[in-house]
């Protein structure tokens, strides 16, 4: 444990070539977060401090929630949850949500986080798969689940599920069972499945918890911020900012929790609510800056964006209206924050930043294997990072081959270590025997007025064996039209080499993972409804 506060009281006061020469990840053996962060410091030393508020609902300190997850825990444990069960958490942005992760986290349970938009047949699945014994969800989903062979707990009245709401009659006073090991499995997270099946990824309770100092350090937390990050329950990104990294830093984790998004009511609530550091996806800032920003007056010291990577275009809209340049940075579910732009640090438009502490990158040739400054984006295992997961359960460990973990992210590199994410290494492709970037032909897109979203696919083509094709999302006010269609064609080659240029054009809806994140894939196998084509409209 001292190990761990060390680790983190350095990354809070280090700059960045401190912290890459300095840091080292803390050698754990019995850790469990819960008791002995959240409870032993954070309850204990802080007592008084909001540790988490859901804007209109529900405000709790460090010391009440430390008692209410005790309470939760006994209670759970009265129910039959031993060590090592795996727990199904289906919860939206509701205080249960953080009073059972950190309930099942004392108990030493297996959580498997799980969003609301999940389907009867998809809880079908994580259920089988994940082998759970117990589930915890809202009443109002109580339909989507079978009725056999694990605890049923519900929030909210469910014929034949054990009421949540009995949990408040239970003990403040939690005594763990025994230690819990550094090693033993904490989360398994299903991926989202952007181009397969979702894969099942095994954390540990170090690997995340601990884990989360580098996207602590990334983000720029420091003790009594108010902390907002814009992401769903059931995926990794809502642990990494709605639970470890803001917590390891003694942060407010704020919660705008909406039905149907609105920019500017999340402008309102990061006014109301002084929130000084903020983290949302692209798909977020891409909507924000539909609004005039810069009639905004907000007290954000830092903001970062996650998810996907940030086009140069929103980061350059934010920075002219506000002062404050969004800082992108890079990870996945199956690890914490590897790169990214920290804090005090020069950003160069388009990169996610350089390793983070406690990360050694290598780019790797996804054909030859070797090294260089272009490839995919590897970990060496020989000094394995503690944000690295301990593998996929029951599935391929073709990740992990070489003495690398493999990213399947391709990424260049500039001589002064700014790392470009260039794409995911089934998405870039070849047209005239150049290699596109989908990203950065996206990038530029971005920066026309009309559109809002837009990602890039090769089509087939007889002469050059496939060119780029945009799908693009309006912004408001334009219309999917040959005029529309005629200025983008334009404004890519205007901005473009010609064999990146777009030469296929068609409007309409991205389609998403349940995660937000878009499906290149699909839009690879879709048949054209309405396409507009380049050298159909007069084009050189």
């Amino acid at each position: 444990m001292s190990d761990f506060r060390a680790a983190r009281d350095l990354l809070l006061g280090a700059d960045y070539p401190t912290a890459r020469r300095e840091f080292r990840w803390p050698e754990l053996t019995e850790f469990n977060w819960a008791l002995d962060w959240f409870d032993g410091v954070l309850a204990a030393e802080t007592p008084d401090a909001v540790a988490l508020k859901i804007v209109g609902r529900v405000s709790y300190t460090f010391a009440e929630l430390s008692a209410r997850s005790n309470q939760v825990a006994n209670w759970l444990r009265e129910q039959g949850v031993q060590r090592g069960d795996r727990i199904l958490l289906m919860l939206g942005n509701q205080a249960e949500l953080w009073e059972s992760l950190l309930a099942a986290m004392k108990l030493g349970a297996v959580i498997i986080p799980a969003t609301t938009l999940l389907t009867a047949k998809d809880i079908v699945e994580r259920v089988e798969r994940g082998g759970v014994s117990h589930v915890i969800a809202n009443a109002s989903d109580a339909g989507k689940f079978d009725d056999g062979g694990y605890t049923r707990i519900a929030v909210g009245d469910a014929y034949g599920w054990l009421p949540y709401a009995e949990s408040r009659e239970a003990a403040e006073h939690f005594a763990p069972d025994g230690p819990t090991r550094a090693g033993d499995t904490l989360l398994l997270y299903f991926t989202s499945g952007t181009t397969s099946q979702p894969k099942l990824v095994e954390h540990t309770h170090a690997s995340y918890p601990a884990g989360h100092l580098s996207t602590m350090f990334w983000i720029g937390l420091r003790p009594g911020d108010v902390h907002l990050n814009v992401s769903s329950p059931g995926w990794a990104k809502h642990a990494w900012s709605n639970v470890f990294a803001p917590w390891n830093a003694g942060a407010t984790v704020l919660i705008h929790d909406y039905q149907r998004f609105s920019a500017v009511a999340l402008l309102e609530v990061l006014r109301d609510e002084r929130v000084t550091t903020f983290c949302a996806p692209p798909t977020v800032w891409r909507m924000l800056i539909q609004e005039d920003l810069a009639a905004w007056r907000l007290p954000l010291r830092t903001a970062v964006a996650a998810g996907e990577p940030l086009n140069p275009e929103i980061i350059d809209q934010v920075a002219k209206a506000w002062g404050l340049t969004i800082r992108d940075g890079y990870g996945q579910t199956e690890t914490t924050a590897q790169i990214g732009n920290v804090p005090g640090e020069p950003v160069k438009p388009g990169s996610m930043g350089r390793p983070l502490p406690g990360y050694d990158i290598v780019l790797l040739d996804p054909i030859t294997g070797e090294a260089g400054d272009d490839g995919e984006i590897c970990l060496p295992l020989a000094d394995r990072p503690l944000g690295l997961m301990s593998g996929y359960v029951g599935g391929s460990s073709d990740a992990m081959r070489g003495g690398h973990y493999h990213t399947g992210d391709v990424a260049t590199r500039d001589v002064d270590g700014y790392i470009t994410y260039v794409g995911r290494t089934d998405d870039v492709f070849k047209a005239s025997d150049y290699r596109i970037s989908p990203f950065e032909l996206e990038s530029v897109l971005l920066e026309h007025e009309a559109v809002a979203e837009a990602a890039v696919v090769p089509a087939p083509d007889p002469v050059r064996l496939a060119v780029p094709k945009a799908y693009v999302t309006l912004a408001p006010g334009f219309e999917a039209d040959e005029a529309t269609a005629r200025s983008i064609f334009e404004h890519s080659r205007r901005e473009l080499a010609p064999y990146k240029r777009v030469r296929r054009l068609e409007f309409g809806e991205l389609p998403k993972t349940i995660s937000g994140k878009i499906r290149r894939v699909e839009l690879r196998a879709q048949q054209p409804i309405r396409e507009f084509r380049e050298d159909e409209m007069g084009s050189p």
